[in-house]
């Protein structure tokens, strides 16, 4: 079997690092050859940049242009280039939590305001250039999005374990706003009516969240429709 990109994203208390390990345990068992990446690597060189900035140490979310606030995170990615390459060429399921497609989705959203659409369109442009093709980035092949209304995805967020990038804060720089959490929500809904190799799994039912095997079951024959794992 060729090997894939398989990309786990959405907003912050989505789900995704929970179904990305529930996944990768089913590679496990299933005995499918598979390599996992989990992006920011806040504890790599440009990862503690990322830490940095969401701790809102170099400024609030306003205060920091969303094309400088981009870099770190796509330099980041770019440290692990060759090793996913690598990975994808030697036929194995790779399967990363939050991609490119992250990248795009928090910035641009940033450009929330109708008279800010040719602002948003320019940075989703200027971030798919950076990353695909100055940094030459692998293309992912499929993009698994988990969608949380984003009332419910703030109050999973609070719940989450202390998370040592933020040193003891509970919250990072884009979660601290529901207006901004709506306007990742929107960009994550654009980017996946946009783009083809999009799926989305609705991972909230009747006003409250969805079991977590019933949403692996979903992604599971998402991969299978899609022939990158046959059992």
């Amino acid at each position: 079997m060729k090997g894939a990109l398989i990309v786990i994203d959405g907003g912050d208390g989505s789900g995704k690092a929970t179904q990305a390990r529930m996944l990768l345990d089913y590679c496990k068992k299933h005995i499918v050859p598979f390599a996992y990446l989990d992006f920011p690597q806040y504890d790599k060189f440009f990862g503690k940049l990322v830490g940095t900035y969401l701790r809102g140490e170099l400024g609030e979310l306003k205060a920091v242009s969303p094309y400088l606030a981009a870099l770190p995170f796509a330099l980041d990615r770019f440290s692990q280039r060759k090793a996913i390459q690598r990975e994808i060429d030697a036929g194995k399921l790779v399967i990363a939590n939050r991609y490119v497609t992250s990248n795009i989705a928090y910035q641009a959203a940033r450009f929330d305001k109708p008279e800010e659409a040719k602002d948003q369109e320019h940075l989703i442009a200027w971030i798919e250039e950076l990353e695909y093709r100055f940094l030459q980035l692998p293309k992912e092949n499929l993009v698994v999005y988990l969608h949380v209304d984003p009332t419910i995805a703030k109050q999973l967020t609070l719940k989450k374990n202390g998370r040592s990038y933020l040193n003891g804060k509970k919250e990072d720089i884009h979660e601290k706003s529901h207006t901004y959490r709506d306007s990742v929500n929107k960009l994550y809904e654009k980017l996946y009516k946009r783009y083809d190799h999009w799926e989305k799994i609705e991972c909230t039912k009747n006003g409250t969240i969805r079991s977590k095997e019933e949403i692996l079951e979903e992604i599971i024959a998402i991969l299978k429709e899609k022939k990158y794992i046959s059992i």
